[in-house]
């Protein structure tokens, strides 16, 4: 008995070793980000920068990776959509902080369109005097080499196809108020 114990806690500690982990040297879990990742319009004055994002320890068999940005707190009764990007290649183990605007995202990286109405990172500007807003950036390890959406799809639908083929995610969340 205490050998199988000793058994399934060494085999829990490696799993746990092993998982699927996000991290940034920009965000904090929990914390408040930025004016650097405020956007700049409605109102705001930040930097609208995304935030530089590491991942390791993905799933076993992970052909591609996709990463979102998403405030469920924001007053539209469906949240807002900040960031979409996906066929980010399996090689890649993160995105450059001030992606597309000071670096590249890795090679054959696509961005679906924001609730800003533009493919790129849209920054936090929550309503002025409200509630911190939470926002949850998240990797999702997926089973296919490239998204079969069309090029003008909506988040929804690149979420839907990020749930149907995901293997794995991990998640930061994030705060910001003004």
């Amino acid at each position: 008995m205490k050998r199988t114990l000793g058994f399934i806690f060494s085999a829990l500690l490696a799993c746990n070793a092993m998982a699927f982990d996000l991290s940034s040297p920009d965000v904090k879990m929990g914390h408040p980000m930025g004016e650097e990742q405020e956007y700049k319009g409605f109102g705001c004055k930040g930097g609208n920068l995304s935030p530089e994002l590491n991942w390791k320890g993905a799933p076993a068999g992970t052909l591609s990776y996709a990463v979102t940005v998403y405030d469920p707190d924001a007053p539209t009764g469906s949240g807002w959509w900040h960031w979409v990007v996906y066929d980010i290649p399996a090689s890649a183990t993160g995105l450059p902080g001030g992606a597309v605007v000071k670096a590249a995202l890795p090679a054959g990286a696509k961005q679906g369109r924001n609730d800003y109405g533009d493919r790129n990172f849209g920054g936090a500007c929550p309503p002025a005097g409200d509630k911190p807003h939470h926002y949850i950036f998240t990797v999702y390890a997926l089973k296919v080499a490239k998204l079969d959406v069309p090029e003008d799809a909506s988040p929804a639908l690149i979420g839907f196809m990020l749930h149907a083929n995901r293997i794995g995610l991990a998640k930061l969340t994030a705060t910001y108020s003004r």
